[in-house]
């Protein structure tokens, strides 16, 4: 009698990037973040969100021509996808100096400090005078 020969099931090679818990802190999943970063997965996926218009703006950052909005990040090359990922870390940056000089720098704050210290001091036409000027910034 022939021997039978018999398939044994056998578990698909697995690519490297997967993520697969291996107690290491974490190890996995960075390397399966940087794997996307460096096949620009994270850039596709933002531009891909992104207006036209805001296309345009960071393309002008990048110094690329504005009828590059209506491309997709895999038709660009490596140099024009590392121009508009410097160019959002750019005006990314910029926007949080911004933010932050606007957090700490508000001029109704020391407006609205008067007011208080008006009103403190029963000084009620001077704290509505103080008000009115906040308001007045307002509109």
């Amino acid at each position: 009698m022939a021997a039978a020969t018999q398939t044994l099931p056998t578990e698909a090679k697995r690519h490297l990037s997967v993520v697969q818990p291996d107690g290491r802190a974490g190890f996995g999943a960075l390397r399966a973040e940087l794997h996307a970063r460096c096949a620009d997965k994270d850039l596709a996926e933002l531009w891909a969100d992104m207006p036209t218009n805001e296309r345009k703006t960071v393309l002008a950052s990048a110094q690329m021509q504005a009828r590059d909005s209506l491309r997709g990040i895999g038709e660009m090359s490596r140099a024009e996808r590392d121009a508009i990922r410097a160019a959002i870390g750019r005006m990314s940056r910029y926007a949080q100096r911004l933010g932050e000089r606007l957090k700490g720098e508000s001029p109704n704050r020391e407006l609205a400090a008067n007011a208080r210290r008006a009103l403190a001091e029963g000084d009620t036409k001077a704290a509505l005078h103080w008000i009115a000027l906040i308001e007045t910034g307002a509109q």
